[in-house]
């Protein structure tokens, strides 16, 4: 018996035992250590229980040309609004990508939901990407407990998973904020504090997923939380006429609220907001343009020029919580995504009127020197017509998307046949589709420069 004891005990690298006759097992690595880093937070007392993680930043461009962008969601975007910036921006402002979506909202849905359904409802139409916005119901409306963290954490993997195996590039989305406790839950429980302190948990977990899948992240909790609590002064809210960052009922935010959830997945997806610069050179008499614009003629000051992409054209009052332009100003969208520049070199000191459609700004040489953005600068202009007509074809395209989805899909037709259902709302919903490249031409404008008098 000693010399098999012997014998094991040299054989031991290879062969070790313990005393009950199992075999041992190797030293654990050390845990990987950190880093541990958290966002910068405002110095307000509105976010003293907030830690949230830091989220990782956008990499490199992630849309290919040609992809087909799913854009799943619940009820949030159900609303067509956030997923309609989405699908509109891509559609003028790199129409170069030639990117085709659908929408996939579904109200009161959590991540099982989807999971359960996307693989007729989404994956049918062989999506090449997909944006993901879920955890708001998943937060069943009421504190958080680490039971139902796990739960959203894999149900969220496990939809991230099979787009992978189909070979979709995915962005991972956070849930939002909330401005009020929903009134229609009726297990709702805790303080509104308390539901976005969850909310915040779910969107640490969301940056977890995405990181174990190494798939993007777009955090929408964290810059709509500091929206909310600083917009309200930012545009001067009154009882009577509040801003209201997460919407009217606290849970669906209006259009300024959209602007910030198209803007962080669009940010997700890599796009640096280049969209063109025109150049003019007074000393020279001469005008340039590259990002999709060029110059037809320039004379007496006055630059023609045709533009085969747009910028991002948005309307409206600065000061409202159902204004895509006040939403602007929530988030850097134009400095990050809706760059259309026009440079002047013009003498120091003079100043000048810039005429651009109907409008006319005075800049003074340093002003068009760095360069005027012309698409905050000038609300409405030359492209705002036809932005509006591919806006319209793209809202028209994805209120049918919700009809095809929820009442055939999931109604008589597709529970009897789905094959043939998808055949005959695919005959639908192709003109609607057809409609959106059709209304994105060419747009010819004219930029006029005009030296003040006396200047």
């Amino acid at each position: 018996m000693f010399r098999s004891l012997a014998l094991c005990s040299l054989l031991s690298p290879l062969f070790a035992f313990t005393a009950l006759g199992q075999p041992a097992t190797s030293p654990a690595a050390p845990p990987k250590l950190g880093p541990y880093l958290y966002e910068t937070k405002p110095d307000d007392p509105a976010f003293a229980s907030f830690n949230p993680r830091r989220a990782p930043q956008p990499g490199e461009l992630l849309l290919r040309k040609g992809d087909r962008l799913a854009i799943c969601g619940d009820s949030i975007t159900e609303q067509k609004m956030y997923s309609r910036l989405i699908e509109t921006y891509l559609t003028v402002c790199v129409p170069e990508l030639e990117i085709t979506a659908r929408q996939y909202g579904w109200s009161g849905e959590k991540t099982d939901g989807f999971l359960r359904r996307m693989e007729k409802d989404c994956l049918t139409f062989s999506p090449t990407i997909a944006t993901l916005a879920y955890g708001m119901n998943d937060s069943r409306y009421r504190p958080f407990d680490v039971t139902n963290g796990q739960w959203y954490e894999d149900h969220y993997t496990a939809i991230v998973q099979k787009f992978k195996a189909n070979d979709v590039r995915v962005v991972v989305g956070s849930p939002g904020c909330a401005g009020k406790i929903a009134t229609w839950v009726k297990s709702r429980s805790g303080t509104l504090e308390q539901h976005n302190l969850n909310l915040c948990a779910l969107r640490d977990i969301a940056i977890g997923v995405a990181e174990r899948e190494q798939v993007r992240f777009a955090d929408i909790f964290w810059p709509m939380l500091q929206a909310q609590v600083f917009a309200p002064a930012q545009h001067g809210a009154t009882e009577e006429k509040p801003y209201r960052v997460a919407g009217s009922d606290g849970i669906h935010p209006g259009w300024a609220g959209q602007v910030i959830m198209a803007w962080t997945i669009l940010r997700s997806l890599g796009l640096d907001g280049d969209l063109g610069t025109i150049e003019i050179d007074t000393d020279k008499n001469t005008a340039t343009a590259n990002g999709g614009h060029s110059i037809d003629s320039y004379a007496d000051g006055v630059a023609t020029v045709t533009s085969t992409r747009y910028p991002f054209c948005a309307t409206g009052t600065l000061h409202s919580e159902n204004s895509i332009r006040s939403g602007m100003t929530l988030v850097p969208f134009n400095e990050d995504l809706n760059r259309f520049l026009l440079k002047v070199n013009a003498a120091d000191g003079t100043k000048w009127e810039i005429t651009w459609g109907d409008q006319t700004q005075t800049y003074n040489a340093d002003q068009l020197a760095q360069g005027i953005n012309l698409a905050w600068e000038f609300p409405k202009n030359p492209f705002s017509e036809s932005f509006d007509r591919v806006d319209a074809a793209v809202a028209k395209k994805q209120a049918y998307e919700t009809l095809q989805v929820k009442k055939i899909f999931h109604g008589p037709e597709g529970k009897k046949d789905f094959d043939a259902a998808v055949k005959e709302t695919e005959a639908v919903r192709k003109p609607l589709a057809d409609a959106i490249a059709d209304a994105m031409q060419p747009v010819t404008h004219k930029i006029a420069i005009r030296q003040v008098a006396g200047e």
